[in-house]
């Protein structure tokens, strides 16, 4: 084999080099995140979502609920709690729901109805939580009750509430009754926006009542 000849010989073999280590590079990128399965395929890797909505909401008065039995549209209608804590529906009359997640009211349905139908398909579904409220009243921009949202602490609620230009930001408090014992509890403004007490911004409740001084 001449110079010439072992010279192209190995340039080729450099570039077939150069092409394969491209090509397995870009596999590695294309593949980045991504998890082999049982049979040895890059499977893209899966991640719950965030913000799911809560599956233990516990159904309270003045909730607004859409009950559905399939093929009785009869027995399909939307019903408001009451401030006793039930519902009314033909057949079963008066039925408890505060206090019971959708699920466990579903259940206690379907078994009710087990009497009168056969094989009977219940959905529950949440479409008023107005048990789940708070009360903001004072210096801000939007007072009275605000739909409580789950995990929402102070800051939200005020930040969704507002500030008039009197408001006493290091004076504002919350009012919470707990076994029939009313608690005063202070919040800085001015502090937990610094990042400051953080203690301070709770974890609100139904029936909280937040002021601004």
């Amino acid at each position: 084999m001449t110079k010439a000849t072992k010279f192209a010989a190995l340039m080729g073999m450099g570039l077939l080099a150069a092409g394969m280590f491209a090509q397995n590079s870009g596999m590695d990128k294309s593949n980045a995140g991504k998890s082999p399965d049982k049979s040895g395929k890059m499977q893209a890797s899966t991640q719950a979502p965030e913000g799911q909505a809560d599956s233990d909401y516990v159904i309270g008065a003045d909730d607004i609920l859409r009950i559905s039995v399939w093929k009785e549209p009869d027995l399909s209608e939307i019903l408001p709690v009451r401030p006793d804590g039930k519902i009314s529906m033909p057949l079963l009359n008066d039925i408890p729901a505060a206090g019971l997640s959708p699920l466990q009211l579903k259940d206690s349905i379907t078994e009710k109805l087990k009497k009168y139908i056969a094989d009977p398909r219940v959905t529950v579904v949440v479409t008023a939580m107005n048990s789940r409220r708070i009360f903001v009243s004072g210096e801000v921009v939007h007072s009275g009750p605000m739909t409580l949202l789950p995990h929402m602490t102070m800051l939200q609620a005020l930040s969704q509430a507002g500030f008039t230009q009197f408001a006493n930001l290091k004076g504002i408090y919350l009012l919470r009754t707990e076994n029939g014992k009313q608690e005063k509890l202070p919040f800085n403004y001015k502090e937990v926006i610094k990042g400051n007490h953080p203690e301070q911004n709770i974890v609100l409740k139904p029936g909280d009542t937040v002021v601004v001084p």
